[in-house]
């Protein structure tokens, strides 16, 4: 595998939310991915009331929030871009967001969301709705399950990635440390990367 690129450098200390004052506005987001991240992202455990005074928590699947909003400041973006709805939502994410972090494997490489790759999305969608389907179950409408694309993509594919956070997943350690170097306006150091 290619090595990835290193994280840029992000906005001077004084242009960090905590310089200016501010709560770090921060969004996570599930695309096509297990759910693993958002549950390593828990793991933080009383590090999440550490960091509670200093982030506002604007979209995430945790909190149930439909819309994303503008002006985020860290976007941290599980899962690999794999339906029609997660294109969407990722070109919204990338326009709306300051700082785009790939949090995880599916993210940083497709990982395991994209072993549906060589066999293509209908025989995904034969498998999974007809072949080992109950009785009367068919191909799913496409207004109630969104387009599967073409091919699983990992989200810099789409979109540019300012960190990479690889992991399967990435450990609340790893996951806080560079949440703390965020919100210094420090690069983050993910420490390296490391797959599965």
């Amino acid at each position: 595998m290619a090595d990835l690129p290193s994280s840029p450098g992000l906005p001077a200390g004084s242009d960090a939310p905590a310089a200016r004052g501010e709560r770090l506005r921060l969004a996570t987001v599930w695309l096509g991915g297990c759910s693993g991240c958002h549950m390593s992202f828990l793991d933080l455990d009383e590090r999440l009331l550490a960091l509670a005074p200093r982030i506002d928590l604007v979209y995430s699947p945790l909190a149930d929030i439909k819309t994303f909003p503008a002006r985020v400041d860290v976007a941290l973006v599980e899962g690999a871009v794999a339906t029609s709805d997660h294109l969407e939502l990722i070109y919204t994410v990338r326009a709306r967001t300051r700082v785009l972090v790939a949090f995880g494997d599916c993210a940083v490489t497709g990982n395991v969301t994209a072993m549906r790759n060589p066999i293509g999305p209908a025989a995904v969608l034969q498998r999974a709705y007809v072949e080992t389907a109950s009785a009367g179950a068919g191909p799913p409408d496409d207004v109630l399950v969104p387009k599967l694309l073409a091919r699983v993509v990992p989200v810099h594919h789409v979109v540019p990635v300012d960190v990479w956070l690889p992991g399967c997943p990435p450990s609340a350690d790893v996951i806080y440390a560079v949440l703390t170097d965020l919100l210094a306006g420090r690069p983050p150091a993910t420490g390296g990367l490391r797959f599965g």
